[in-house]
């Protein structure tokens, strides 16, 4: 029996998986290294950040012809930078440089990156980014366009058709986001989420996708997960503390984390940042809290929560190390080689 490619893609989809995140810096040579240190150590996925320079979706169409089997995916490009035509086209070119191993993901991003960075106002992001991805799956089949959304419009539009175009899988936090996303999306990208809050984000993928008449199991769910390997926990705590504070005094994570169960925490860190207090931000921020959210231990240790977050329905896992120095970026991915790390 010979299967179709949409089905060999769905039984890809249906694994569990490790990724590696990228870029690994800001030298396109230093990223190179590492997809192809991934293929050669039988990690199957790759997954880029997208908030500035290097641009992402320049980089994996100039990364493509250094990888042979390695799925890479975007987490995430978000939906006010480029406009719909943009993002479908960069998807055209992209996916025929990687043909059925790219995946385009959407999100809304924050208010910091985009109201500060970029000067772009944050408005209505869950209808944006619903919006932008119907439109952008439209693009992809060849479709003249004729969409008159409240955030986006594009009449008369076509571009050449794609025998398979690339999924298109959307970035969800809190409920009503993670229903669209399962509903309209491929597949569904979570971040910074405290464990104890991944079984009501899980009840709302099934939402979105029955709502859509999709079977929920066949919705990917991918994570990047913060993780570092170490003996030091209070040494890896400090730097999630560092790295993660000012994510947090954003309304989009305070208000998801207040969601999650940190009702004090999250008015703590906006009270902090608000007052510029780094100390008051950093304090709002328990040890207990942070090893809900991150993963930090020995090669056993994060081995395990990966494990166990698989077993709560994450199915791509990509590992974004909380490192300060190399050594503990090298010791983090070595942890998840198909040598060192199979699912159960």
């Amino acid at each position: 029996m010979h299967l179709t490619e949409q089905e060999q893609l769905g039984d890809l989809m249906s694994e569990k998986r490790i990724a590696v995140t990228l870029p690994a810096g800001p030298r396109i040579s230093d990223t190179v290294d590492r997809i192809r240190w991934a293929e050669e150590n039988g990690i199957p996925d790759a997954w880029f950040s997208d908030s500035g320079a290097p641009d992402t979706l320049t980089q994996v169409a100039g990364i493509a012809h250094h990888t042979s089997s390695i799925r890479v995916g975007t987490a995430v490009t978000p939906v006010y930078t480029r406009s719909p035509s943009v993002l479908a086209a960069s998807a055209n070119v992209i996916g025929q440089l990687l043909p059925e191993r790219f995946i385009l993901g959407l999100g809304s991003s924050s208010q910091t990156i985009m109201g500060q960075f970029n000067g772009i106002p944050l408005e209505k992001p869950l209808t944006r980014v619903r919006e932008t991805a119907e439109l952008v799956k439209i693009m992809l089949t060849g479709a003249k366009t004729d969409y008159d959304g409240d955030t986006v419009f594009s009449r008369g539009y076509r571009q050449a058709p794609m025998d398979n175009p690339p999924p298109v899988y959307l970035a969800a936090l809190r409920p009503k986001m993670i229903e669209m996303a399962a509903e309209v999306g491929d597949g569904v990208i979570f971040n910074l989420w405290p464990k104890a809050a991944l079984p009501k984000m899980m009840e709302h993928v099934v939402i979105g996708a029955e709502a859509a008449g999709k079977n929920p199991a066949d919705v990917e769910i991918v994570n990047r997960a913060m993780v570092l390997c170490t003996d030091d926990k209070d040494y890896g705590r400090n730097l999630f503390r560092a790295a993660f504070g000012p994510y947090y005094a954003t309304p989009v994570y305070n208000n998801f984390l207040a969601w999650a169960g940190y009702t004090d925490a999250a008015a703590q860190i906006a009270e902090g940042w608000a007052a510029k207090d780094r100390n008051k931000t950093a304090a709002a921020m328990s040890d207990e809290m942070i090893d809900e959210i991150a993963i930090i231990g020995n090669e056993d240790e994060i081995q395990q929560r990966i494990q166990a977050d698989a077993d709560g329905g994450i199915d791509t896992h990509i590992i974004a190390p909380l490192a300060g120095n190399r050594e503990d970026v090298d010791r983090t991915f070595a942890a998840f080689t198909a040598k060192e790390f199979q699912f159960s």
